[in-house]
């Protein structure tokens, strides 16, 4: 048929006619004809695919912005803060540090600050002489020097810290979670006597038990609730090159009788831990977004059989005018590309939105990853070529006899 047909244009122009050609240009307009005119089904179809990807982006949307909020907490606080405290004996029970442990690790070569307290077990703090001795709502009392701001870096909310001075009267500190516990009172009933609140911490990750204490100064704690003069955790930072050696002498020089009975700890490695665990957790979390885009393709590969089955007139009619295998292909390819990357684009838009506004409601700084945007993207527009390759190459291989017979 083809050979009569060249021969006919042969006779009659004395040439061959030419081949039928697609233009890059054309294929955009056409492969949206399906879309135009199928609006509800190619929406519905660009859900599966927008969901996916949303769900992804979201996902390193969020982690990132909890490891750069876990960072920049690390970099504030520093890792060169670490603690020595009270250990367990062999036998059971506290073995408590020397009262001269402070003053021997501050001798320690790389020490730069050394901060002890003291938990006083037996003194509770109250909202008032009225609460029952039984509520303590699950906060300590202790003494601390005032170099503790500087040492750990602490930030005051309101008022002000302990001084040389108020560190000899009835005046405390309360840690964040201790204020919201006893509430914004300027006086609070601590171990049977009245003290004065001066100021509030802000929260320290660090130092959760800082948080849930009421800090007042070692000769208040000496006079009035007969302080021994042991502290029971102290407080060193180190220079930043120093911190392993540092860590691995601090034992054996805060209690040298019994160093195996000191517990020598690195808070930052908790803020470590937790950044691992988001790491851990991310990888959960995008197999179900692959899950979701995997329901998506197939949404898309099946919405685009369907469309092949409903045009075969169409396709039938295009190949009689002249249309060849590739360019049918090129049509029903292009469309099912153009499904997911509209997909896609709604998914990112989505995706960078629930990352904003899950960082914005936990103070975080909103950080979506390039990687997620062009990743996504890159995902959307592979997703939309595998499901359309064989619609595209089953709709390029219909005779147009065949598709005609449909008219």
């Amino acid at each position: 048929m083809k050979s009569r047909l060249r021969y006919a244009d042969i006779a009659r122009t004395g040439s061959v006619a030419p081949k039928s050609r697609l233009r890059f240009a054309d294929i955009v307009p056409l492969g949206s004809v399906g879309l135009r005119t199928r609006r509800i089904r190619a929406t519905l179809s660009a859900l599966g695919i927008a969901i996916g990807i949303a769900s992804m982006v979201s996902v390193l949307g969020i982690a990132a912005s909890a490891q750069a909020d876990l960072l920049a907490q690390l970099d504030r606080l520093g890792t060169n803060l670490l603690t020595v405290a009270d250990g367990q004996a062999v036998g059971g029970g506290t073995v408590p540090l020397p009262a001269t442990a402070p003053v021997m690790v501050a001798r320690i070569d790389g020490v730069t600050a050394v901060a002890p307290t003291a938990e006083l077990p037996s003194v509770h703090a109250y909202r008032n002489d009225r609460i029952p001795a039984t509520h303590t709502g699950g906060l300590s009392v202790r003494a601390a020097e005032p170099n503790l701001l500087a040492t750990l870096d602490l930030r005051v909310a309101r008022g002000t810290f302990l001084s040389a001075a108020s560190s000899q009267y009835p005046i405390a500190i309360l840690g964040a979670e201790a204020a919201s516990v006893l509430g914004e009172a300027d006086r609070i009933w601590v171990g049977g006597r009245w003290f004065t609140v001066a100021g509030v911490l802000r929260p320290f990750p660090l130092a959760a038990e800082i948080d849930r204490s009421v800090i007042v100064g070692f000769p208040v704690a000496n006079r009035l609730y007969g302080y021994d003069g042991h502290a029971n955790r102290i407080y060193v930072r180190a220079d930043v090159d120093r911190v392993e050696a540092v860590s691995g002498t601090l034992a054996r020089t805060a209690n040298p009788a019994n160093p195996v009975a000191v517990a020598v700890s690195r808070p930052s490695d908790v803020l470590t831990a937790r950044l691992a665990v988001a790491q851990s957790g991310t990888g959960l979390f995008l197999g179900l977004g692959a899950v979701a885009l995997l329901v998506g393709a197939i949404g898309i590969a099946n919405v685009m059989v369907i469309g092949v089955l409903e045009r075969r007139a169409e396709i039938g009619l295009r190949r009689a005018l002249g249309a060849r295998r590739e360019h049918i292909g090129a049509q029903f390819l292009t469309e099912s590309l153009l499904l997911a990357l509209l997909g896609g684009a709604a998914g990112l838009a989505a995706g960078a939105a629930i990352t904003a506004v899950v960082a914005h409601s936990r103070s975080w700084t909103t950080t979506v990853p390039a990687l997620a945007l062009w990743g996504g993207l890159a995902a959307a527009l592979g997703i939309g070529a595998v499901a359309g390759l064989y619609p595209a190459v089953r709709a390029a291989r219909l005779a147009p006899t065949d598709a005609l017979r449909t008219v």
